[in-house]
């Protein structure tokens, strides 16, 4: 079986600066992956690649086993992505934000009904899925777009930063969510600057800094090779 990601070698320069260089990486399935590391190491660069939204220089870049660069189409297919900020329809219902992906990704009406439904029980949103999504929390807007992400049913979720600017109890209610998307079978990729959250999600941490990999390790590795 193919590895979920398999990245060697990857290069991407924005003029003079080098946002990858060389930075290698190999992800199975089955748990959260995250890349772990400060503004700047090159995170979102990463995420972007794999979602094929900007092409390497440089380097060999697969989802389970398809290439990015040279079949694009058929990896658009496996992934699904959220970035930092909810993009939902405030004058919208949470509801409607999800049939009306669904309809997108060119599923009838019955089916994208049926798909909304299913991402609202699993995201614990039916609740206020009929409320308009300006009235949600932070928190739930965010599960709201994991959501969007999802009624594709992708097999792999890129998640860039999720929590960035939650509180608390968002970035709490977030985590649970994750959790639950990967117990029922999706694989999740997610970058980080918490060591928290690395810590709390992920069963791989792959840290890097500069474009590259320095660390990769499950949790306990990690803590057993850094000392705490």
């Amino acid at each position: 079986m193919p590895a979920l990601i398999e990245a060697r070698g990857l290069h991407k320069r924005f003029r003079k600066t080098a946002a990858l260089d060389g930075l290698d990486l190999v992800a199975e399935p089955g748990r959260v992956v995250a890349v772990l590391g400060p503004n700047g190491a090159g995170k979102t660069t990463f995420v972007r690649a794999l979602a094929t939204l900007l092409r390497l220089d440089a380097g060999t870049l697969t989802v389970l086993g398809e290439d990015v660069g040279r079949q694009p189409e058929r990896v658009r297919r496996l992934i699904g992505l959220a970035g930092q900020f909810a993009a939902v329809e405030a004058a919208m219902t949470g509801r409607e934000n999800l049939e009306l992906v669904a309809r997108l990704y060119g599923f009838g009406r019955r089916e994208s009904k049926a798909r909304a439904q299913r991402v609202l029980e699993q995201l614990q949103l039916v609740e206020p899925a009929d409320r308009l999504v300006r009235t949600y929390s932070g928190g739930m807007r965010r599960r709201l777009d994991l959501g969007a992400s999802l009624v594709g049913e992708p097999r792999l979720l890129l998640l860039d930063e999720p929590t960035t600017g939650l509180d608390p109890r968002g970035r709490i209610e977030l985590w649970d969510a994750i959790r639950s998307l990967v117990e029922r079978g999706t694989d999740v990729l997610l970058t980080t600057q918490y060591l928290d959250e690395a810590d709390q999600l992920a069963g791989q941490i792959v840290i890097i800094d500069h474009g590259r990999t320095i660390a990769d390790g499950t949790p306990a590795e990690l803590k057993r090779r850094v000392g705490g």
